[in-house]
């Protein structure tokens, strides 16, 4: 299957897609019990630029999750190559750090325990004070600084999430992978998330690849979304810009007419492309 990536011209962006992650003619496939090739993903090219917010959106079974570990380094390539910053991934680094939907914290670690213990074990040349510093920079961060010496489950949901957060922002990775990071959250807590998130990236920036299932979370957070067809042989459909400076005012983007028309557009193609089978 031949990748057909577009650009709506609806949305047309100046933001300037350097090739700091670059994904060129990757496909993944696995062998069944029988030997026959099972095709994920097929065909896949795209960027990303060193301080771009980049959202895949698309159906269950589409690939994403595997093309973020791909990124990740947590899975191999059946053909193409993914690179970084001019260097080939073929397995997990530093550089790249990934936030789940479910937290994968240490239960017998504190809240500041859990993100010095990502601190020492990749940031092996920081002193001891320069360790305690990152720390706390990153619990005020995230707003967990009266939280820092509770334990996981003396805390909420969305305060586990931040701390994920804290610990993956702490060892100043390259770019920031996540996986539907605000899926096991309420309404509410989601949206509080999804600011706090968006401050630090908008203070911090870097490159941001994250996975959801909300057209509408697409939209107020990322730069470009990247819709994926239907798997199996899944590819990118389409790429839209998001036509929104930031910071952001979620409110004054659902008032627009362009909110509405990117939103639009993709809830059409997502249901053009969704099938019963998937």
């Amino acid at each position: 299957m031949k990748s057909t990536t577009h650009t709506n011209n609806l949305h047309e962006s100046h933001f300037n897609h350097q090739n700091f992650l670059e994904i060129s003619n990757l496909s993944k496939s696995y062998r069944n019990k029988d030997g026959d090739e099972f095709i994920v993903l097929d065909n896949v090219n795209l960027t990303i630029g060193e301080n771009e917010f980049v959202t895949l959106v698309g159906h269950s079974g589409c690939g994403k999750s595997t093309l973020l570990k791909i990124v990740a380094g947590l899975e191999k390539v059946t053909s193409g190559l993914v690179q970084l910053d001019g260097k080939e991934i073929r397995k997990p680094g530093a550089e790249r750090m990934m936030v789940f939907q479910h937290y994968s914290l240490l239960p017998w670690l504190t809240v500041r325990e859990n993100i010095r213990l990502a601190v020492d074990e990749v940031l092996k040349n920081a002193n001891r004070s320069e360790k305690i510093s990152i720390v706390n920079e990153h619990l005020a961060m995230v707003n967990l600084t009266p939280a820092a010496d509770k334990y996981p489950d003396e805390i909420s949901g969305g305060m586990k999430q931040r701390v994920g957060i804290a610990r993956a922002l702490a060892i100043r990775p390259k770019m920031l992978l996540m996986d539907e990071p605000f899926g096991a959250l309420d309404a509410l807590t989601r949206g509080k998330l999804q600011r706090q998130v968006l401050d630090i990236w908008e203070n911090n920036r870097q490159a941001v690849m994250m996975i959801t299932h909300d057209v509408d979370e697409a939209i107020y957070m990322s730069d470009r979304i990247v819709l994926m067809t239907n798997g199996p042989a899944a590819t990118i459909g389409e790429i839209l810009e998001v036509p929104f400076s930031h910071p952001r005012d979620r409110g004054a983007m659902r008032n627009s007419k362009e909110y509405y028309e990117l939103r639009n557009y993709a809830l059409n193609f997502l249901e053009e492309n969704f099938s019963s089978g998937d």
